[in-house]
This record gives C-alpha cells, structure tokens and sequence, in this order.
C-alpha cells in the first residue's frame, strides 16, 4: 500500500511539481495526477521530464480522474474514446496506470435494468481501451442513503453490486474502495475479506462525523482518519494488507474545517492522521 496525496481532497491548489515538493516533504509515496494537466506538460517540456519530476521527489503516479465525458450524449461518444486513447497511452509513458470514475447511486431517467446497461455500454469500450494500455480501471460506488432519498430510481451503491458492474466490464476493472461510502452502505468485514488484490484500483480513507445514525451520513460531510473513531481505520488497514492491495490510499475527508486551515497545517495534519492509521494497523 502507498501513502497516496492528492492535495485538492484537502483544499490545496497545487501544480504536480509543487504537489510532489508536498508529498516529498510530509512523507507521501504518491502523488495523485491531473491527465490532462500532465499532458500540457508534456508538451511544455518532455514526457522524461514528467518522469524526472516523480524520481526527484521519490514518489510513483498514484490515481488519475477518468478524463472524458462518457456519460453524455452518443454522438459525442467517438470524439471522447478518441481523446481517452491519447491520455491512456500518455499514462502508461509516465507510469500512472490506474483510473477511476464515480457511479451515481440513482437516476431519475432510467429503471436499474435500464441504467446497467447504460453503463455496460458506456463503460465497456473505456475499459477495453484501458487494457489496451495497461490501465486499470476503478468505479466508485456512492453509499448513504441520504443521497438516495426523493429520486425515482435507485441504482448501486454497494461494494457487491460494483463488484458484478465491474465483472461484466473487464478484467481490468474493480473498485475505488471509499472507507465511507463501504461504511454508508453497511458494508460488512466478512465481504471485506473476500476481496483481493485484483477487485480494488484505488482506495479513499477518512471518519465520520460523530453522532449521526449511519443513514444520516451527508456526503460532503466527513473527517480526516482517526479524527473520530467512528470508523475503524486500523482494521480497514489490516483488510487492505491482508488482500496483498499494492495500491495508492488516499485521505479523502470533505472536511470544511480542513479546508480553510492554512497549506502547511492542512498537510500536517493529512500526514499526522495518514501516520497514526499505518502505526494503529502495525503496517511498516
């Protein structure tokens, strides 16, 4: 596992080389990238100098936000395969080879039936386009129920539901495992256990706010890990180890408190909290 930052989870605009200078300093082993900004780059300088950028700081790519528009309209769908063809050969060159895209738990339009197959297609030609290119793919599912209340139509929003979407889109995809959203969704241990290296792209830690009953968890409402204790930090830790997960762990903690401290102690306080999560699991 890899102490992943990304640094605008806790309210930081950063470039990648000032994302990396970060990392390098408050103990980070990764550094999540923004595709298209890397491109511009690239273009800029060299992909080598990309490359240099990581090796300086002595940190490897971590995730990278889907970058097209697969959800819009199907006349669109050629033009934005053809642009994920450019990035996912870009993203291989600089050795960032896993990708993520969030699955919305509802829809208003279509019946769940209807709404898997949407994404069947969608996604499918995306996933087949990253395998092409060693890229592994991660879909996240959203858990509260809050966010499920008042909509016409519920889709998945839990870790086994992801896991069919997933099977039925490629090898190369599994999970953006989010400890809040495993949580939200009455996620168990046992389920947890079944899971493997290959069912999990990337992987979100943080808390919950202390308090609220577990279907009233909002969304953009969430701690750093450990900050509560309401989420079991170190035995997800121990999970994730035990599964062999050789990938990055993000802190992810919508947190407006965090937000609005200074650069330095919002990363201070990231890495304090990343820290004491690897020691309470006895991870090196």
């Amino acid at each position: 596992m890899l102490k992943n930052l990304n640094p605008g989870m806790i309210g930081i605009h950063a470039t990648l080389a000032e994302a990396l200078d970060m990392a390098a300093q408050y103990g980070f082993g990764g550094v999540d990238v923004n595709l298209p900004d890397v491109a511009e780059l690239v273009r800029e300088t060299s992909v080598g100098e990309v490359r240099a950028l990581f090796a300086r700081a002595g940190c490897r790519p971590g995730n990278w936000g889907l970058p097209i528009k697969w959800h819009d309209s199907e006349r669109d769908q050629a033009a934005e395969l053809a642009r994920l063809r450019r990035y996912a050969a870009l993203a291989r060159e600089i050795g960032a080879q896993r990708t993520t895209a969030v699955v919305m738990p509802w829809s208003d339009e279509r019946t769940f039936d209807e709404n898997y197959a949407f994404h069947v297609e969608r996604l499918k030609p995306v996933a087949e386009i990253l395998a092409e290119h060693d890229c592994r793919f991660g879909l996240e599912f959203i858990g509260p129920e809050t966010l499920r209340q008042g909509k016409k139509h519920a889709f998945i929003y839990t870790m086994d539901g992801m896991l069919a979407l997933c099977r039925d889109l490629g090898p190369n995809v599994g999970l953006l495992l989010d400890l809040w959203h495993w949580y939200t969704s009455h996620g168990t241990w046992d389920n947890l256990a079944r899971l493997v290296n290959d069912d999990v792209v990337n992987v979100h830690v943080n808390d919950a706010p202390a308090g609220v009953p577990v279907d009233e968890q909002i969304d953009n409402e969430r701690c750093l890990p450990g900050e509560t204790g309401v989420l079991d930090i170190a035995r997800f830790l121990k999970a994730l180890d035990a599964m062999g997960y050789d990938g990055p762990v993000t802190a992810e903690p919508f947190s407006a408190r965090v937000n609005a401290l200074a650069p330095q102690d919002a990363l201070r306080e990231t890495s304090e909290a990343m820290h004491r999560a690897w020691a309470s699991a006895g991870i090196a």
